[in-house]
This record gives structure tokens, C-alpha cells and sequence, in this order.
């Protein structure tokens, strides 16, 4: 914040990647579920790409301050499903599968404007922008991806590993989503999150930048 200027024109380089990554995931999440059986997504006006249907005005606001924020998250009925475990694996992998899914699609969107743009465009101030908000749409997906996987409730690799494993009629399944938010603040702030998360999207964006300069 010593320098507002630059702190603005960073939030507004990000901002497509956010909007974008927050919207599709919540998306792909709701349109899996109604494409299952469970119409609560769709009742709730959640089967679409709009933001506005997807972001949380508080977890987004976050996300502009301190970096770490949340979308609304999609309301599902596993009882509509034909088969409850299988299909809540395939709601909770939907999210993470779009962010992926997004991040290849930029990767090949950036690609093109390297190999048809001139160099010199993306040396002045324009081009730079362009450039890095395209790369910022792959980074925040590729970031959200793999944040979402991880085992912690209320994210989306809990309940992968929940409905795997078998573990909603245990104890234990009970004892740690009932703290879940509590327990992903504390591994958030004592950056353990930090030390799983840094080095897989380092060696991704190492890809992401092998295949730009191929």
C-alpha cells in the first residue's frame, strides 16, 4: 500500500483470473449436480457463468485485501443423486476439473499471442498488462485447483477423501468438519498451506512457462 497506484493496477491485472476462476468453479459444481439429479443448483439460479451468482461480497473483498477469499458455495441435495458417493465425487472434482480445464485453455490463449505478437509489444506498458493478466487468469486457476484439493473442509478434497474413504457415518468425520473453517485458518496462517501449495504451483507455472517458450 506505499504505493496505491500499483497496488490498484495489480487488483485490476488479477481481477479477470479471480472473477473467472471463482465463477467457473462454482459453476462446473452446480452444473454437475443438476446434470445428476439434484436440481437445488438450478432452483437456487446457480447453473449459470455470472459472477454475480457465484461471488461472495465478503470472501471476495478479502481476496482483493489480503489475498485469500471465497466464492458462495453451491448448495446440493446428495439424496437427489442415483448413486450418492459416486456422484458427490463427481460434483466435488467438477471445480477443480474447470479451474484445470481454464488454466490448459489460457495456457494455449498465451501461447498463440507469443508465437503471432510481436516481442516488442509486450515490452511497453499495454502489452506488459495484457500479458500478465492473461498470466494471472492461468496462475489464480492453477492456484485454486490445487488449494481446493487439499483435505481440509469446506474444501472440495474433503469431500473427495470423505466420500473415497467412506468416513460421513464416523466420528472423526464429524469432529473435523465441524472445525473445518477454524482448521484451514490455522494452517493458513501459520503458512502450512503455504508449504504444500508453493512448491506444486512453482513446478506447474515452470510447465505453463516451458510451453510458452517452446
Amino acid at each position: 500500500m506505499n504505493d496505491p497506484l500499483a497496488w490498484l493496477m495489480n487488483i485490476v491485472i488479477m481481477l479477470p483470473g479471480i472473477v473467472i476462476g471463482l465463477s467457473f468453479h462454482e459453476y462446473a459444481h452446480a452444473l454437475v449436480a443438476y446434470k445428476l439429479g439434484d436440481d437445488t443448483p438450478k432452483l437456487q439460479g446457480r447453473v449459470t457463468i455470472n459472477p454475480l451468482a457465484h461471488i461472495d461480497p465478503i470472501g471476495f473483498l478479502a481476496i482483493l485485501l489480503i489475498r485469500f477469499g471465497w466464492g458462495k458455495p453451491v448448495e446440493i441435495y446428495p439424496g437427489n443423486f442415483k448413486n450418492r458417493r459416486r456422484d458427490s465425487i463427481l460434483v466435488s472434482l467438477a471445480g477443480v476439473m474447470m479451474n484445470l480445464l481454464i488454466a490448459i485453455f489460457f495456457t494455449l490463449v498465451l501461447k498463440l499471442m507469443v508465437t503471432v505478437i510481436d516481442y516488442n509489444f509486450f515490452v511497453t506498458g499495454m502489452g506488459n498488462s495484457i500479458f500478465m493478466m492473461v498470466y494471472y487468469v492461468i496462475f489464480i486457476n492453477l492456484m485454486l485447483m490445487i488449494f481446493n484439493l487439499l483435505p481440509v473442509p469446506p474444501l472440495d478434497g474433503f469431500s473427495i477423501v470423505t466420500e473415497v474413504f467412506n468416513l460421513r457415518k464416523s466420528e472423526f468425520y464429524y469432529c473435523v468438519s465441524n472445525r473445518g473453517f477454524l482448521i484451514l485458518m490455522v494452517l493458513i496462517v501459520f503458512n502450512i498451506t503455504g508449504l504444500v501449495l508453493t512448491p506444486v504451483i512453482s513446478f506447474l507455472m515452470d510447465m505453463v512457462e516451458t510451453v510458452l517458450y517452446l
